[in-house]
């Protein structure tokens, strides 16, 4: 039983901190040069919080840490952020042009505070394995801030959109009171939902929910890990405490405007590389199919094609390939899976839902098998790095930097759906939902 609350975010005062000077991207993706640009967009602007900067003489008693908690106690006081009247749900749309396409789409999702549960429960489920070293940075920054300004994007499933309806109903009646365009040139709005028949019309829906986490594994369990030393400190269960309960957008998988983009393969440092000897060892599984250019004004044309035939094969299990050679031989690759080939041969120590997953194709049937590239060489990505841009990804060959990309299609949500509800996970970078939520449009504080 999925169980949301509506709560009192503290949102931005447009007088003095304009959204879209002050607004970020998810920590995980601020680079450097992002954390450098926010940094001179706004002396509010939240990055302080987010991912403040760090000094060689930081100290415990002041560090990213202290600094961003006395941030957000100096923006309550200086009015910066204004806690809202009412406890409500936050209607929250992107729209936006899909990546690589001319479409525009709209993604509807609503903002709350949504109960936290033990994976045990069987009503909140990961995709993904979590890594340590995010979890003990971001569970640093709650116990200083007692402040979640970040996203959990969860994702539910309701055929029948009840909720979508109530958010489109809440669009058309008002104007809305967050309204900005992110570095991507995604439009974020937001509007509060205070009427109580909503409300509990929302609550209602979302009690027989099963949630999957999208986006956000590792600060879900950095919420839970702070919950669990409330607790322990409080030294009793409290469950209208504020810390049982976490920020999170929920989006519905049977609504219109959720995309997911692969995310691309490139290998380097390989000893011994030949892609003619991988292609014999694939050779009883997969069909190749070949898009041969010779000289670099045939090679847009076979790329078009290549990536045509890519995006086609789909439903076959199609692969991209594009290996380093020889000029006079160079050319695109699609593989295919043979009709005859047993999936078990190829994955043994998959799952049958696993072996579903193109990813996990790539990995145990191709990098491991194929090219020697472990697990733990995966783990510490010392011949594999990640590309969400499909012609980067084939340009870190032309370049010399790697000496094959593998390229692949897009999985399916309700893939996503099935792998995590079963209890199973994804391998890292599986997925990559666009667009990322904005961080700071609205604030859950864990008051002292």
């Amino acid at each position: 039983m999925a169980l949301v609350y509506p709560f009192r975010a503290y949102r931005y005062n447009p007088e003095i901190a304009p959204v879209e000077k002050v607004l970020t991207q998810p920590y995980d993706k601020i680079s450097p040069a992002m954390q450098e640009k926010y940094y001179a967009a706004d002396p509010n602007n939240l990055i302080a919080i987010e991912k403040g900067r760090s000094f060689p003489d930081d100290i415990p008693q002041s560090n990213v840490y202290t600094r961003a908690a006395a941030k957000v106690k100096e923006w309550i006081k200086n009015r910066v952020v204004l806690q809202d009247a009412k406890p409500s749900f936050y209607a929250y749309t992107q729209e936006y042009t899909v990546p690589g396409t001319t479409n525009r789409a709209t993604r509807r999702g609503f903002i709350a505070a949504g109960k936290l549960e033990d994976y045990s429960a069987g009503v909140v489920f990961r995709h993904e394995q979590t890594l340590s070293g995010p979890k003990a940075d971001r569970l640093e920054l709650l116990r200083h801030t007692r402040t979640h300004t970040g996203q959990l994007f969860m994702l539910y499933s309701d055929p029948q959109l009840r909720i979508d309806a109530i958010v489109e109903q809440v669009e058309a009646l008002a104007s809305p009171v967050t309204q900005m365009t992110d570095e991507y040139g995604v439009l974020h709005r937001l509007w509060p939902i205070t009427d109580e028949e909503r409300i509990a019309a929302i609550e209602q829906a979302m009690a027989d929910q099963k949630l999957v986490i999208a986006d956000g594994h590792h600060r879900y369990e950095t919420s839970l890990n702070f919950r669990n030393e409330s607790r322990t400190r409080a030294g009793k269960l409290v469950p209208e405490a504020a810390y049982e309960c976490s920020m999170m957008t929920f989006v519905n998988t049977k609504s219109e405007g959720l995309t997911i983009l692969p995310t691309h393969r490139v290998v380097a440092n390989l000893r011994d590389f030949s892609w003619s000897e991988v292609r014999r060892y694939l050779e009883p599984w997969f069909l190749t199919e070949a898009f041969p250019f010779a000289k670099d004004e045939e090679r847009q044309e076979a790329q078009a094609k290549f990536l045509a035939r890519l995006t086609a094969g789909k439903e076959q299990r199609a692969i991209g390939v594009y290996p380093k050679s020889e000029d006079a031989s160079r050319a695109f690759y699609v593989l295919t899976i043979r009709l005859e080939a047993d999936m078990a041969q190829i994955l043994p120590a998959a799952s049958p839902l696993q072996r579903q997953l193109d990813v996990v194709l790539l990995h145990q049937g191709i990098l491991e098998a194929a090219l020697g590239i472990t697990t733990h060489a995966v783990a510490s990505e010392a011949n594999l790095s990640y590309e969400r841009e499909a012609l980067t990804a084939l340009d870190a060959v032309d370049r010399g930097g790697a000496q094959i990309a593998f390229l692949l299609n897009a999985v399916d949500v309700e893939l996503v759906m099935r792998v995590a509800t079963a209890g199973e996970a994804m391998p890292q970078k599986s997925t990559d939902f666009f667009p990322k939520l904005m961080s700071g449009i609205t604030m859950y504080r864990i008051e002292e």
